[in-house]
């Protein structure tokens, strides 16, 4: 068999708050990922999605990324970096032009000018767009149009969602990736990225909801007809859930990560009323024991608000009822025992827990749903390289590959 051509060679920078994951990987002509070289480390200098300290963030950035580096032999230069926190937030926005040319035909710049409209909507200045992304588009009033190119036309019109987030967090992530010594491809909304990792076409165009569950925050982002319509950040994390185990079995917060990962579950009917587990006492107290079923209703309480709180960010959406696909939970706190279930019976939707899939190469351990945002950047970046025309107006391309690939592909260079 005659071996794959390579295209292009793309580095993914998740920052969170427990981890920092370096991933690189190869993009074939086709379009599909190799991984060939990971790294990833505990995180420093991180709180819930947001930088509290430059030099400590910048140390684990650096580690993950000489990881990443022995491992495939690659020098990273740049990167397509996540982004998360309860500061990233959407709203949707119109733009109309009128089709330009003697032939009434619409080209890529009528498509480019109505994008540009629809961005000019009213941000606070300290506010940073990340994503303008069109979701359809209406030509002489006929809605529904998914690529208008070509078609003639008088009157053009663009439905785009536009991602923003706080300017000063957007900086404090650049300054120390760049610090780091990376520079930035693009910025990615982190939602958005772990939503290419785990979502089926089916699922996007059908309504769903996708929630990465991480452990300082809830990205989630709502999709209708293939695009996204509404994206948020919680600030819920299976953090919280450790700290709750912490304070009701009086136990360290390490003590308390063990149990919710060893013998935790969110569904305490399935638990015997009798059993016990071993508790560590916080410093040199004695060790205890506690009842796993007084465990496990401390999580299905948090557990449940995380869900009531996706419901209500649904209901804020206007689509309550509107999601057939239900809800994909992904992160490294969806992997909690009774996660699901639990959902299910909150949400009255269906609700799977999904890890990423479309890459092959370096996947031990990283085909799970605790590195669905670092394998989502690469698929999203591996889409921009390979000429998906839904990403051919992301409005924050940096210095890197992608900036320039799409500049490229815009005509904006020779």
């Amino acid at each position: 068999m005659a071996p794959v051509e390579r295209e292009a060679v793309l580095v993914a920078l998740d920052v969170g708050t427990n981890k920092v994951v370096a991933l690189i990987g190869e993009v074939a002509r086709d379009g599909t990922v190799t991984v060939i070289g990971k790294g990833a480390v505990p995180s420093a200098g991180i709180k819930k999605g947001v930088v509290v300290n430059i030099d400590q963030t910048v140390n684990s950035i650096a580690a993950a990324r000489e990881a990443a580096e022995r491992v495939s032999g690659y020098r990273i230069e740049s990167a397509i970096v996540g982004i998360g926190g309860n500061h990233v937030e959407s709203q949707n926005s119109r733009g109309a032009v009128a089709v330009s040319g003697p032939r009434r035909e619409v080209t890529r710049e009528d498509i480019e000018r109505a994008t540009e409209v629809a961005r000019a909507v009213t941000i606070p200045s300290n506010r940073e767009v990340l994503h303008v992304l069109p979701r359809g588009f209406v030509v002489d009033g006929q809605e529904g149009v998914k690529d208008p190119l070509g078609m003639s036309a008088v009157r053009l019109e663009v439905e785009t969602h536009i991602v923003h987030a706080s300017a000063t967090a957007v900086q404090n992530l650049t300054k120390c990736v760049g610090r780091a010594e990376i520079k930035i491809d693009e910025l990615v909304a982190a939602s958005l990225a772990s939503a290419d990792a785990v979502l089926t076409d089916t699922e996007r165009e059908l309504g769903v909801a996708v929630a990465d569950f991480g452990a300082g925050t809830l990205d989630l982002a709502l999709f209708m007809e293939g695009s996204p319509f509404h994206t948020a950040v919680l600030p819920l994390g299976g953090n919280n859930v450790t700290n709750d185990i912490a304070i009701g079995l009086k136990t360290s917060l390490a003590a308390a990560e063990d149990l919710k990962i060893r013998v935790g579950t969110a569904d305490p009917s399935g638990v015997d009323k009798d059993e016990q587990v071993d508790v560590a006492g916080i410093g040199e107290g004695d060790a205890s024991s506690a009842s796993r079923y007084e465990l496990a209703l401390i999580i299905e309480a948090r557990m449940r608000e995380v869900f009531e709180k996706i419901g209500e960010q649904i209901e804020k959406a206007g689509t309550s009822g509107m999601l057939p696909a239900g809800l994909v939970l992904t992160g490294g706190a969806a992997q909690l025992t009774g996660a699901a279930r639990l959902g299910r019976e909150v949400l009255q939707m269906p609700v799977r827990v999904a890890g990423p899939s479309g890459v092959s190469g370096l996947t031990d351990h990283l085909l799970t749903p605790a590195y669905s945002t670092a394998l989502g950047l690469l698929i999203w970046g591996a889409q921009t390289v390979h000429g998906d025309e839904s990403r051919a107006y992301e409005s924050t391309p940096g210095p890197g590959v992608l900036g320039r690939m799409r500049d490229w592909a815009r005509g904006l260079l020779p």
